[in-house]
């Protein structure tokens, strides 16, 4: 069923209502589109700005088929939709993108790895356990301390756990979930290949960038990934369009990447558009937003050159104090560089909540990274470092 809006252009729906389906909604404007929006509430961070917006559950079916009722194509700004509501949708007859066999490698870490594996993918050493014994008898192969993992409902640090011995262990697995563990990598840094891919199947790659972590939490990416070798670039950027043929991805995917001495190792996988990319925004000719809008809708994809030799997100998280006076800082902060991006997403301040990200481009790279630092430390807690040297 072919769903129009404006100008007779397709609606698009997007499930959930955070700040990707806010900046896909942007990126939908400029296209023409029309995007829907599935939110959990009317304060969401999408459901404050778009004007097609649906306030019901995730893992309602009936919910789910109201929605998609409206929509040409469905497609996700999380993983938290069970996996059987959207195979009864596509039962129905309803476009999901990507679709359920797909998304269920990025809704279940367990699967991923097995299949990964089974395609010869690099990925760190795992192994499903239930049980203090199978964690022990995994140690006795690769060592303490080690990595276990929720295999399904983690993100941003949340549902990974490093332990050191059974005791740390044992009180993991009293939770009752499904766990995976595996080898604690001796890595480099982290690293993220962008790619999308149309149902036609072409497909288009952003440059490698490195992801700065903290807490489980990515708090800056840079783009290009500084000091990455050509060869390796082209070794994660071949793997992630390789991943997205194999598991039919229609859309954006994310493919978070372990450098290590001996190469890349595959850590995760997002099939949505992911913070690793937003500095695409700014930084690339097409955004992952308006990107994954094309992918899914089957339009030829855009070209994803950089804009300028460096660009620099930098996270801005939640501080202490529960009302900044972020318009003041706002004015304060673009009179001293006029040339930061900032998006805010229009979400409740908490300590360490993502509520926005900072954007700085140019030539240096110390200079740009610097930049977006300072400029998402200052909207956070209003304080310039002592040698800043804009006035």
């Amino acid at each position: 069923m072919v769903i129009r809006g404006a100008m007779g252009l397709p609606v698009v729906g997007m499930v959930g209502g955070g700040q990707l389906s806010r900046m896909t909604h942007q990126a939908a404007i400029a296209l023409g589109l029309s995007l829907r929006v599935l939110a959990d509430a009317e304060h969401d961070s999408a459901a404050l700005v778009a004007q097609g917006v649906s306030i019901g559950e995730h893992t309602s079916l009936d919910d789910l088929r109201a929605f998609a009722r409206g929509c040409e194509v469905v497609t996700f700004d999380h993983e938290h939709v069970p996996e059987g509501l959207l195979e009864g949708l596509e039962a129905e007859g309803f476009a999901i993108a990507p679709g359920s066999a797909a998304l269920r490698h990025a809704q279940d870490k367990l699967v991923m790895r097995e299949r990964l594996a089974a395609l010869g993918v690099p990925v760190p050493p795992f192994c499903p356990v239930a049980t203090v014994a199978d964690v022990e008898g995994f140690a006795h192969h690769v060592g303490w301390p080690l990595v276990l993992k929720a295999a399904t409902g983690g993100y941003d640090g949340k549902g990974v756990w490093v332990v050191s011995d059974r005791e740390e262990a044992a009180e993991v697995l009293a939770g009752g979930m499904r766990i995976l563990a595996e080898q604690l990598v001796p890595l480099r840094r982290e690293l993220a290949a962008v790619v999308a891919r149309s149902p036609y199947g072409q497909g288009a790659a952003w440059p490698v960038v490195e992801t700065v972590q903290s807490d489980g939490i990515c708090v800056e990416v840079v783009a290009p990934a500084p000091g990455l070798s050509e060869e390796r670039a082209l070794e994660a950027q071949g793997l992630a369009l390789r991943l997205a043929d194999e598991l039919a991805v229609v859309g954006v995917l994310a493919v978070e990447l372990f450098e290590t001495d001996d190469g890349v190792l595959v850590n995760e996988l997002a099939m949505r558009p992911h913070n690793s990319a937003h500095w695409t925004i700014e930084g690339a000719r097409t955004s992952q937003f308006e990107q994954h809008l094309r992918a899914v809708l089957d339009y030829p994809l855009g070209e994803t050159s950089l804009t300028a030799r460096w660009t620099v997100m930098a996270n801005l998280l939640g501080g202490d104090e529960p009302e900044p006076d972020t318009d003041r800082r706002l004015h304060l902060l673009w009179g001293r560089d006029p040339g930061l991006k900032v998006h805010l997403y229009g979400k409740q301040i908490r300590p360490g909540r993502k509520i926005g990200h900072v954007t700085a481009l140019g030539d240096d790279l110390d200079e740009v990274r610097r930049r977006a630092q300072v400029g998402a430390a200052y909207l956070r807690d209003g304080t310039w470092p002592d040698d800043w040297p804009h006035t």
